[in-house]
């Protein structure tokens, strides 16, 4: 644990969860307070003491850090003086940049409580945490954003989108693809081992996607829902292929009989390719008793392409989802997999200097060469400058480089603009359907 003054009586501290000397299997004093904090500063209910080992297990697995801001002036009346006034959290699992996994660093359970805004908090634990981690090697920063207009003035950028759909299986779902392979309704006590396996055969072949976290094999085996305790009404299918190998899963849940029409919610389907995912949907639109089906879905999803009647199928809204921060833009550059060869100079401004400078890439054979540079530019290579948060919309390829030149993010000549995208645009939208 390691603690540093911010401001006149307020005190920081980084720490791991943990469970109290005297009993091990319950949470310590500063880890059960801070959950409390989180909490609140996302209005969810108190957590049953009953549930609280089970959650400090999973930040345990996890290897997440936390960071309190605490108040140590607070008056007689105040709410659990003990409890930070603002929350932070970290942890890593690898993206997947197009062509290599890419170890990120992941921020998630930012909280400021009102009763301490404008004293700098978030913007001293955001900017003190990036630079550690660009210390530490990283060479890129990732969140879910609650809030749009926070985080792009620390050079966040919305990299990845993620529709929300509903599907009207009356009289059952036709697609116009031959079935292939085989789904089966899974036996839900083994989907905590296979779920993970599944998930990182889709993670090492789907741009976008991020490793996951502990909780996730729990919840696919109906171990945990938004409490971890046993989720009654989950239920689960796997599909295999041809070779009997397990390409893809969805688990989902039935709604409450009195909901019209009767519903099917998918809580996650993972699909190594999308010959599985389309099979996947095939067994959701074969269940008796169900007249419409919501999932997530991906923004160039097959589906309503492979339904003998598209009108089935409707985006009820499309949210970002996962946001990227640059931190070492050479070393994302490398890794990630370009569709197209290419050379041309890339000018990152950064106002927290973390990203800033100039580099030469040149791709040949979808193989990326990086070359910072100096003062001097090319000779009849296109330049471009892109604010920090442009270049983290655009890294994955999920918003064309042309966009976010309208938008004033990239700056260039227009010969240059497309350049830029005949590298970057990619020709399958990035996916990422891990929440953290």
């Amino acid at each position: 644990m390691t603690a540093e003054t911010t401001h006149t009586a307020l005190r920081t501290e980084h720490f791991s969860a943990g469970f109290a000397a005297d009993d091990p299997k319950q949470p310590d004093e500063q880890t059960t307070a801070w959950l409390e904090a989180v909490n609140l500063g996302f209005h969810d209910p108190s957590w049953d003491p009953a549930h609280l080992a089970a959650i400090v297990q999973a930040y345990v697995a996890d290897e997440r850090t936390l960071t309190g801001v605490y108040d140590d002036a607070a008056p007689e009346h105040a709410w659990n003086p003990k409890a930070p006034v603002a929350t932070y959290a970290t942890m890593s699992h690898d993206l997947n940049a197009g062509s290599e996994l890419l170890p990120a660093h992941q921020i998630t359970s930012v909280t400021v409580r009102p009763t301490h805004r404008r004293r700098g908090i978030l913007t001293d634990m955001i900017t003190g945490d990036l630079r550690r981690a660009k210390d530490a090697g990283f060479a890129v920063a990732s969140l879910y954003a609650s809030e749009a207009v926070i985080y792009g003035r620390f050079g966040f950028g919305a990299a990845t989108d993620e529709p929300m759909v509903e599907v009207d299986v009356r009289g059952r779902l036709e697609l116009r693809t031959p079935p292939s392979g085989t789904t089966v309704q899974a036996d839900l006590a083994k989907m905590e081992t296979l779920a993970p396996e599944v998930f990182a055969r889709h993670l090492r072949v789907t741009r976008g996607a991020l490793g996951r976290q502990a909780g996730y094999a729990k919840r696919a085996a109906g171990l945990w829902g938004e409490v971890p305790e046993k989720q009654k009404e989950v239920r689960a299918a796997v599909h295999y292929d041809a070779a009997g190998n397990a390409d893809g899963y969805v688990t989902y849940r039935f709604l409450p009989w009195e909901t019209e029409p009767h519903t099917l919610k998918v809580l996650d389907l993972v699909a190594v390719d999308d010959t599985a995912r389309l099979e996947l949907w095939r067994y959701l639109g074969s269940i008796d008793l169900v007249e419409k089906i919501t999932a997530a879905a991906l923004i160039d999803d097959p589906l309503p392409w492979a339904l003998v009647d598209r009108r089935r199928y409707r985006i009820t809204m499309v949210e970002d989802s996962l946001w990227l921060r640059a931190l070492d833009p050479a070393a994302m550059l490398r890794a990630r997999g370009f569709e197209a060869d290419g050379e041309l100079v890339l000018d990152i401004v950064d106002p927290l200097g973390l990203a800033q400078g100039r580099w030469l890439l040149q791709v040949s054979g979808s193989a990326p060469v990086v070359t910072e540079l100096a003062n001097e530019l090319p000779s009849g290579v296109p330049a471009v400058e892109v604010d920090a948060a442009a270049f983290a919309s655009l890294y994955l390829g999920g918003v064309p480089a042309t966009v976010l030149a309208s938008a004033g993010g990239i700056r260039g000549s227009a010969e240059a603009v497309r350049a830029l995208g005949g590298l970057f645009d990619v020709a399958r939208a990035p996916y990422c359907s891990t929440h953290f």
